[in-house]
């Protein structure tokens, strides 16, 4: 049986760019029901003793001031690039024949929506989602006083879903980032941004159901994912808003949500603090120029098979089958025939772990690669650089 909820990017209210399964339209009716008042009955209540929970208030303050508005909207001439960024380059295309002006422009369909965003340095750099504002050329920011600015588009990262946009302002509230890693299951969380555009500064809570979740949802072999799950209600607008601890520092990028209707039912998914700061950084670092780096190898995860076609002397790791000329795990020494047990202290069962230490690592860092040689432990450090 297939599952009955599918996942959509909790992006863009309106717009084509809420990029989703399943589709929100901004002009679709909310209705806000307001509970029946109580009829006063006239015998007494009982008397029950003061049930304590949580305390987010100040949580709440510090974040709310962080979380920002985020207008996003693409020009005409940005839409008609975009179109052709997307096209098949084996279709023929009739503008470059007629010109663009030949048919009716508006058959390039523009994109706006709103989304949120939280403030990362007091002097105005702010993260948000790649799919709220990736489109866009123009970018309006709305700040939590109400005070409106022109944003100019750093960089972007669609593999992580992350982009940093930056305004021309000082003495921000910005966010405290905290270490997502420490996040245990059953923790309370706070999500914080603007569902459905008007709703603006809207806080809920939940706690943390999962983490490390890999959804397929960005659609990339390349792409990584890996979710801290919540039940903390968040709606197309709050893509790109804040996921704070009970101290309202920064645990999370708030970016989907799974869902049959296209609004919240019951479970939300928030990209990390600790992969969002290594990729923030380097974006702002490299004035958008990202860079990547990988150990330039391939080969097969071990298992019973493997074991037993190659007579492998461990069960478990990476068997390397080939190595990238002149890449990092080649210049440092691995092998083909090697297997890779273990970097640095995590152990290694597969590809996937090498790639959750990739997430986290950067250019010019030394990781201890160990590999299985013929049935012997061998340590080589290993240097990075920037992925071919």
């Amino acid at each position: 049986m297939k599952p009955f909820f599918s996942y959509m990017l909790a992006g863009l209210v309106g717009g084509l760019a809420s990029v989703a399964i399943t589709q929100w339209n901004k002009n679709d009716d909310v209705n806000l029901a307001l509970q029946q008042q109580a009829r006063l009955v006239s015998q007494s209540a009982p008397v029950r003793a003061a049930v304590t929970g949580p305390d987010f208030v100040n949580a709440a303050k510090v974040a709310t001031a962080a979380v920002v508005h985020i207008y996003a909207e693409e020009s005409e001439e940005q839409a008609i690039a975009n179109s052709r960024k997307k096209r098949n380059p084996y279709v023929l295309d009739f503008d470059d024949f007629f010109g663009s002006d030949f048919f009716n422009r508006n058959y390039y369909r523009r994109q706006n929506g709103s989304g949120s965003g939280v403030v990362y340095t007091k002097d105005g750099y702010i993260i948000t989602n790649n799919h709220v504002v990736g489109f866009a050329d123009k970018i309006t920011v709305t700040t939590s006083d109400g005070k409106k600015y022109q944003a100019k588009k750093i960089g972007t990262d669609p593999l992580t879903d992350l982009a940093v946009i930056k305004i021309e302002a000082n003495n921000l509230q910005n966010v405290t980032m905290a270490n997502s890693d420490a996040l245990k299951i059953g923790e309370w969380v706070l999500a914080v941004g603007n569902p459905f555009d008007y709703l603006t500064s809207t806080v809920t809570a939940g706690i943390v159901s999962a983490k490390g979740r890999d959804l397929d949802l960005l659609e990339d072999e390349k792409s990584i994912e890996e979710f801290i799950q919540t039940d903390a209600a968040i709606n197309p607008g709050n893509s790109g808003g804040a996921l704070v601890n009970q101290s309202g520092e920064l645990v999370g990028i708030n970016t989907a949500i799974a869902t049959p209707t296209g609004v919240f039912a019951g479970y939300s998914f928030a990209i990390p603090s600790n992969l969002v700061k290594p990729i923030v950084n380097d974006i702002i670092t490299t004035g958008g120029n990202l860079e990547r780096i990988n150990l330039g190898i391939g080969g097969f995860d071990v298992d019973e098979n493997l074991v037993k076609e190659l007579d492998l002397r461990v069960k478990k790791g990476f068997y390397v089958d080939e190595l990238d000329l002149k890449s990092p795990a080649k210049m440092a020494g691995v092998l083909p025939g090697d297997v890779i047990i273990k970097i640095n202290d995590k152990t290694i069962n597969g590809f996937d772990d090498i790639t959750s230490v990739m997430r986290y690592s950067k250019k010019g860092d030394v990781l201890n690669i160990y590999v299985n040689r013929d049935g012997k432990e061998v340590n080589l450090p290993t240097s990075l650089r920037k992925g071919l």
